[in-house]
């Protein structure tokens, strides 16, 4: 099997490939990668596993040239592999193209998108993503989409309805836990006392994830309450970012703003946390409200994607763009007693345990693959 990914920088997509790779039975399904830019920071990752990965240098955000595109055919070719599986649009449309090319019997799409808005998503994005519905009554044998939302939008632009299968994202309980020496160790490294409130949102630097409107929110807080402080981490996401730099001074809140750029401790920021937030236009499955919730911390979420149907009646849930509504959700939450606030962050790992637990998640894709499997070995249907 062969996994085709646009990147292997650090995101949800690429995430959520090295979870699956790092638990799939690799006797059964022998999965090799290739990034059609670059190995980023996880392709070493999933070298270490023993798993052979490659990158092609397509430029990001661009369709490859040709020589790129029969590069990669002439990988398939030698590689024959029974499945392809490509995650996110370029990918999709390249190495679904490749497949079909090379006589690959079964071949899978992997959606990770939501938010296909003119004003939130590059046209570059939106362009193919609309080819792909075009190409998906003919193309791919399934469609994985991790939210039941981005199913239905992708839908609603004309992808094949019948074609869809659901996998949500899923987390590791024994990485992303309650870790009071977390708490403590964060903060002093924050040059914070122990009882200092801590809001965090964890995403790296792109338009979907709305920081301006977090940091509007972070201001409003702030004239309130301002002895709470707010911890973000993500790439793109520090002082050398002049367009971060510039909101944070406008919103009056750079005392109490703490920018840590790319973080390779994310459970144990996010551990640290009195409340997860997350303030984006468009998600489909975010993965950092699953880690926050397995941390057993509260979160306070836009309803966008699938955040309101992940976070369920653990935390609180505000309309997109309502950046007052975030604020007010925040204080809410704040304002509990400790032991209600721990109570309800008990109930989100609970239902993180329940619902998305990473080992059946895997569990799932491999009957995915299964089932893929079997349309290579009887043709199809």
């Amino acid at each position: 099997m062969v996994q085709i990914i646009t990147g292997l920088s650090t995101g949800g997509a690429e995430m959520m490939l090295l979870k699956l790779l790092e638990r799939l039975d690799p006797v059964r399904f022998s999965p090799q990668v290739i990034s059609l830019t670059s190995l980023g920071e996880i392709g070493p990752r999933i070298q270490v596993l023993g798993i052979p990965v490659e990158a092609l240098g397509m430029h990001p955000g661009r369709l490859p040239n040709p020589i790129t595109f029969a590069c990669l055919v002439q990988r398939l070719k030698t590689l024959k592999p029974d499945i392809v599986q490509t995650w996110m649009y370029h990918a999709d449309l390249v190495g679904g193209l490749a497949a079909r090319i090379t006589r690959v019997t079964a071949i899978a799409w992997n959606i990770r998108h939501s938010n296909l808005s003119r004003d939130q998503t590059k046209w570059t994005t939106r362009a193919v993503a609309h080819l792909c519905a075009k190409a998906s009554r003919w193309l791919p044998d399934r469609i994985v989409c991790n939210s039941q939302t981005a199913r239905d939008i992708h839908i609603g632009i004309g992808y094949d309805p019948n074609r869809f299968t659901i996998l949500p994202n899923g987390f590791d309980l024994s990485r992303f836990y309650p870790d009071p020496a977390s708490r403590h160790a964060v903060r002093l490294e924050l040059w914070l006392p122990d009882n200092a409130p801590l809001i965090g949102l964890i995403a790296r630097f792109d338009p979907q994830k709305n920081h301006q409107g977090f940091f509007e929110a972070a201001s409003q807080l702030h004239r309130r309450q301002p002895a709470v402080h707010f911890l973000l981490a993500g790439s793109g996401i520090a002082d050398s970012n002049s367009v971060i730099r510039e909101w944070v001074q406008r919103c009056g809140i750079a005392e109490v703003t703490h920018l840590l750029g790319l973080r390779q401790d994310i459970p144990r920021l996010t551990a640290a946390l009195d409340v997860a937030s997350s303030s984006s236009y468009g998600e489909a499955f975010p993965n950092v409200i699953g880690e926050a919730m397995a941390c057993g911390v509260p979160c306070v979420v836009t309803d966008v994607g699938d955040s309101a149907y992940i976070v369920g009646d653990t935390g609180r849930v505000v309309s997109p763009g309502d950046m007052k509504g975030l604020a007010a959700a925040w204080a809410q939450l704040l304002t509990l007693p400790d032991s209600e606030r721990r109570a309800l962050g008990q109930r989100a790992r609970a239902r993180i345990a329940e619902h998305f637990e990473i080992g059946a998640v895997v569990k799932q894709y491999e009957a995915f693959y299964e089932e893929l499997a079997g349309l290579s070995r009887r043709g199809k249907p």
